[in-house]
């Protein structure tokens, strides 16, 4: 397909948050008499799902410390739910297995679940956590753990499968989707700084309104948009922080177990919930018993036949280079710099062994190849979905991403409908100059 002189919408990214705000303006373009999916083109350097989506966990989860993310994602597993087939989506559940240190913070996410109608179990104590896990899994075995959190909604999709979903949604609605087509710059003028035309490298596109959904890419297109890369951020306590990073990356830890995914049914021989545990109970090897961590760690896992195996991963590391200098392409399996590691492999299987007996002395199958990948990361970890430079809209995931899928939905309504959505708006970029920061947990992961 030929690129198109103008358009009304352009979509840059054929990801998660790109091909769902497609889909959904496509929808409400419709709805309202104002034309259909043909107003919109994607371009996507690479290919549908080539990117962050693609090599994504894949797991749904409401589960946030953080009240504005918790609403933001009941939202999303509406929509995971509205067409689970098309989506390739298991809405097997997801569980928060935590330590004492940790109870406080899980015990407000259940109330707040509880307040927006989000089902969820809540149980507490040692032993009454370990009887609740027993009911399930009788290998259960993990130390230091005083609280289950059990969502009951939520779960996880085939990553590939549920983008090109996604692909197939949009593009039934009229909307193009022009691959291996690489944005080059912007284009702007009379003066204004609103965006005039987009250049790639199949030709210059005329455009109204230009949506950016890019993942860890944001930082290249954010540079093209000329941002600023340094802001200035007010703490908690009113301090003003200058020249922050707008950018931080994190090299993701993930990996693939490769045994049958039935292995991991539960005691009623159903596919079970994600687990998820953090925990500060010292962590041996389950190679030769030597110690790996006594500090607080965490690990998530799933079995997924789209991995073939089970799949999950732990705390991700920050890249120590600053963010201007870090490369990229190739991403995630393609990539020789951002892959695992042997010792990721010794400490997740191990942590799978401390878990659950089925997975003791199962190391030697784990799944030698590239996998992982980079996190383009916020100032406080979260998004930021906002309007640049008049008619830009960028959608910063922060690496929350391939979960969210409902945040394109709520693009598509602020684009066509101009107010502000309230699921939205405390992501907005300028929370960071107004201290108006999410809170933190005692989790050991960035994006809990």
């Amino acid at each position: 397909m030929a690129i198109p002189d103008k358009i009304d919408y352009l979509i840059i990214g054929a990801g998660i948050h790109g091909l769902s705000t497609a889909w959904h303006l496509a929808k409400k373009l419709k709805a309202q008499g104002k034309g259909d999916g043909s107003k919109i083109l994607v371009v996507d350097k690479g290919s549908i799902a080539s990117g962050a989506s693609g090599v994504a966990c894949g797991v749904v989860r409401n589960n946030y410390f953080q009240p504005a993310m918790r609403e933001l994602m009941a939202h999303s597993v509406e929509v995971w739910e509205s067409d689970p087939e098309t989506f390739h989506y298991h809405p097997v559940g997801y569980m928060q297995i935590s330590p004492e240190v940790m109870e406080e913070d899980v015990a407000s996410i259940h109330e707040q679940q509880r307040a927006i109608g989000y089902e969820s179990t809540f149980v507490q104590g040692k032993k009454e956590s370990l009887d609740y896990m027993k009911n399930i899994f009788s290998d259960w075995q993990a130390r230091g753990i005083t609280s289950v959190l059990h969502e009951k909604r939520g779960g996880y999709a085939n990553n590939t499968s549920s983008i090109y979903g996604l692909a197939q949604k949009a593009e039934a609605e009229g909307v193009k989707i022009l691959t291996g087509t690489t944005v080059k710059d912007f284009i702007s003028a009379n003066g204004s700084s609103a965006i005039t035309a987009v250049e790639t490298d199949k030709g210059t596109v005329e455009c109204d309104q230009v949506i950016v959904g890019v993942g860890p890419w944001l930082r290249d297109i954010w540079n093209m948009l000329e941002l600023p890369n340094t802001i200035s951020v007010k703490d908690e306590n009113g301090k003003m922080h200058q020249d922050f990073p707008m950018w931080q990356y994190w090299f993701l830890t993930e990996g693939v177990l490769g045994l049958n995914p039935s292995t991991q049914r539960t005691n009623e021989g159903n596919m079970p919930p994600v687990i998820h545990v953090d925990t500060d109970a010292p962590l041996y090897s389950d190679v030769d018993q030597s110690l790996i961590t006594d500090k607080l760690w965490g690990i998530y896992y799933k079995p997924d036949f789209h991995f073939n195996g089970i799949q999950g991963g732990s705390s991700p590391y920050k890249v120590s280079m600053p963010s201007q200098e870090v490369s990229v392409d190739p991403y995630g399996p393609d990539s020789d710099e951002f892959v695992v590691g042997d010792d990721f492999a010794h400490m997740w299987c191990s942590a799978l062994a401390f878990c659950q007996k089925r997975f003791e002395g199962k190391s030697h199958l784990y799944k030698q190849g590239p996998t992982g990948g980079l996190g383009c990361f916020t100032p406080d970890s979260f998004p930021v979905f906002d309007r640049f430079c008049e008619n830009v809209y960028i959608i910063a995931d922060s690496n929350h991403g391939y979960k969210m899928i409902g945040v394109g939905k709520l693009v598509a309504e602020e684009i066509l409908e101009n107010k502000e959505n309230k699921l939205l708006k405390p992501f907005r970029f300028n929370r960071y100059a107004k201290g108006e920061l999410h809170p933190t947990s005692h989790s050991p992961l960035p994006w809990s």
